[in-house]
């Protein structure tokens, strides 16, 4: 069931968002404040961002629940997150304003959620609002009954709209408790079954055949020009890019690759790229990565060092070496924690402006760097009158290094040294700004991805730093996330963690430990993932489907219990374990993992061939089933060296385990030759004569 009729109350207007407005220390000076609600005591810098809105705000919970049934109100259930602008223009608008919310007090029960704390809250409600209206995005704004089945619901609202809607909704509920009774029925089945998978009990198979109708059907979105899809807004979506990588490295299609290096190269010359301090914004709004919406999330940064870790190790651009190095390094400068975790989000606002932070004037630039502005203008297109808003511009480049060093007649590598230079000023100017709200809240999943971007960039470039940052944050997760049984917590801020983890922590916390292992060869981080994957099978899995709820049968039930399934801006929890079930079956021998690994992609395969671009990670899973991976087993005293040798080539499709000794797993057994560093490379358990060369054994899986 996919649609359903709305109340005709009003048209909404959709946005997708974004901004916060101060830091949440602020927000705990209650005597500085006229108002103060429920969520003063919350960790969440966006519910501590509504802390002293005058409208009674509540954290979600059974005290909100309870004072809804007791009172017999209807709910506002209001989502957005820290770095979300448009989250900001209507608190603003609507949630400071004391005439609204004397309105919201009085008929409803508000409740604020922080979308990235509590993603299952989100997907519930946002799903009713697409169901509703056909679309979606922050803020999500959501009307529910006093039992929390939703009835109405919305993005952005002016404030005009806003409490013309409350009052006609709430008058539509007094007058027609019928109608909006069955209107909440039905919308709440369609929740319950929206995006529930149910077996296959087919015979499916998998092949490179399968491989080439998924790039067939995805070929003609792709934007060859500018990278990404046709259209805007772009968003860098790096799973379809890693999927494509892997796709070009099976079938030897140029295309893919083709797709893959337009993209990367483009987003990294563009706006979307803070071309003075580094690090990605969430998206561009147009279609040439020029102009960003300038929030920096975790996330994208963290997925973006991975593939552009491994574009280079495809490629060997020095561009993709020099946007990792300094990606890592706006990471360590402005996102990680003391403890080792790291932080969320820096917000697109600043000083209630957004981009405000990341912007320049013509004049800026030329009264920083005097009579060398010249060539820096040149470089980042900036003009008189601006390139973007106001007289302000973006800065992005062109991607000719060499009509700019002819015209100023340098080399290119005399250029690269002057804008280096040009940059570190510009940055050094930049921080007497006043800085973009951060997000210091720290997510288990969020923060798996960026050890595991660590890890990536680790075994791509070689630098023990990268390694070492990377087992910290293992480390942090370890001691800070997880409880004594492998249970994880969502989230960490101030020493405290409160909420209990969903499916996509475990998923990326697995994955980044597996990783680890492949990184260092020590087993203590299959273990460890082994575990987290039996603690996930008890609490998640769903027998009947052979599928992963989002959410642990411990946690209080909402309206409706979701599986995460298509792979969108980060991979879906549903994918990420089954592939973590594949690597575990194979490094541990279990082919009970296997074998749920397969049904599980078996369920999707219809859609993934379909529609790819949203399945792509599922689909990196197909390509293991329908080329099965190369084990490569490094045994002897120089293992690490042999290792670091095979990470010079890009080698999606192999998996590494070894060490100086056997240890336990099984295909090590009986392969240690003391005094000598031997390599076996094996597909489906069969190995070729062993080499002491990593020249000869990359040989050996090209011939076989």
């Amino acid at each position: 069931m996919k649609t359903f009729s709305a109340i005709a109350i009003l048209t909404l207007l959709s946005f997708t968002s974004c901004g916060q407005q101060q830091n949440s220390s602020d927000n705990m000076k209650t005597d500085q404040h006229k108002y103060t609600n429920h969520l003063i005591n919350e960790s969440s810098p966006y519910l501590l961002q509504h802390a002293h809105n005058p409208v009674n705000w509540y954290p979600w919970g059974e005290e909100a629940l309870e004072k809804a049934k007791n009172e017999n109100k209807l709910i506002i259930i209001s989502i957005g997150y820290s770095a979300c602008h448009w989250c900001h223009v209507m608190e603003h608008e609507s949630f400071e304003n004391e005439e609204v919310a004397k309105y919201m007090n009085e008929n409803f029960v508000a409740i604020k959620v922080d979308r990235e704390e509590r993603p299952d809250i989100d997907q519930v409600y946002m799903n009713a609002v697409q169901l509703l209206t056909g679309r979606g995005g922050w803020p999500l704004n959501c009307i529910a009954l006093p039992d929390g089945r939703p009835i109405y619901g919305g993005t952005y609202f002016p404030v005009e709209q806003w409490l013309d809607m409350l009052t006609q909704v709430s008058e539509f509920v007094k007058l027609h408790p019928q109608e909006t009774e069955e209107q909440a029925a039905k919308l709440t089945a369609g929740l319950q079954t929206e995006e529930l998978i149910y077996q296959n009990t087919a015979q499916i198979e998998f092949s490179k055949v399968d491989l080439e109708n998924i790039f067939s059907a995805w070929k003609s979105r792709i934007d060859f020009s500018n990278g990404g899809n046709q259209g805007a807004p772009k968003f860098p979506m790096p799973i379809r890019q890693q999927y494509l990588l892997f796709h070009n490295y099976l079938t030897r299609d140029a295309d893919a690759l083709k797709a893959v290096t337009t993209t990367l190269t483009k987003m990294a010359n563009g706006g979307i790229y803070d071309q003075v301090g580094s690090g990605f914004s969430r998206y561009s709004t147009d279609s040439h990565w020029k102009v960003p919406h300038f929030e920096k999330m975790l996330y994208d940064n963290a997925q973006l060092v991975s593939l552009y870790s491994s574009a280079y190790q495809k490629t060997r651009d020095p561009l993709y070496k020099t946007v990792v190095t300094e990606t890592l390094n706006f990471l360590e400068r402005e996102l990680i924690s003391e403890d080792g975790g790291f932080y969320a989000a820096l917000d697109a606002d600043s000083e209630g402006v957004e981009g405000k932070f990341y912007v320049w004037t013509k004049n800026e630039i030329q009264n920083i760097l005097g009579e060398k502005s010249d060539l820096v203008i040149d470089y980042y297109n900036v003009t008189d009158n601006g390139n973007w808003e106001n007289g302000e511009n973006i800065l992005f480049t062109s991607g000719s290094d060499k009509k700019v060093s002819d015209k100023y007649d340098i080399s290119e590598s005399e250029l690269l040294i002057r804008i280096t230079a040009a940059n570190k000023k510009l940055l050094s100017e930049r921080e007497k700004r006043v800085r973009p709200g951060l997000d210091d809240k720290i997510l288990t999943s969020w923060n798996a991805l960026m050890l595991k971007g660590y890890v990536d960039a680790y075994r791509v470039f070689g630098k023990e730093k990268y390694l070492e940052t990377a087992l910290k944050s293992a480390d942090f997760i370890n001691t800070k996330m997880k409880i004594d049984d492998y249970r994880l917590n969502r989230n960490y801020k101030n020493g405290k963690s409160t909420i209990n983890a969903f499916l996509d922590d475990y998923a990326f916390t697995i994955s980044a430990f597996i990783s680890l292992y492949q990184a260092t060869f020590d087993e203590k981080w299959l273990h460890d993932a082994q575990k987290f994957t039996a603690y996930s099978l008890e609490h998640f899995y769903d027998s009947s489907s052979g599928m992963f709820y989002y959410t642990s049968d411990l946690d209080p039930a909402l309206i409706a219990r979701k599986m995460e399934i298509t792979d969108n801006v980060i991979p879906s929890a549903n994918s990420e374990m089954a592939k973590n079930l594949y690597l575990l079956g194979m490094y541990l021998y279990d082919e009970s993992y296997i074998r749920m690994s397969e049904k599980m992609l078996g369920n999707v395969k219809e859609n993934a061939v379909a529609a790819g671009a949203y399945f792509a990670n599922w689909n990196i899973l197909m390509a293991w089933f329908a080329s099965e991976p190369y084990e490569v087993a490094i045994v002897g005293p120089d293992f690490e060296d042999k290792r670091k040798e095979f990470d010079k080539h890009y080698l999606p499709n192999v998996i590494f385990l070894g060490g100086k000794d056997e240890g336990t797993l099984s295909l090590l057994k009986n392969k240690l030759t003391p005094g000598e560093t031997m390599i076996f490379v094996c597909k489906e358990k069969q190995c070729q004569l062993p080499t002491t060369e990593v020249k000869e054994a990359l040989k050996q899986i090209l011939e076989w």
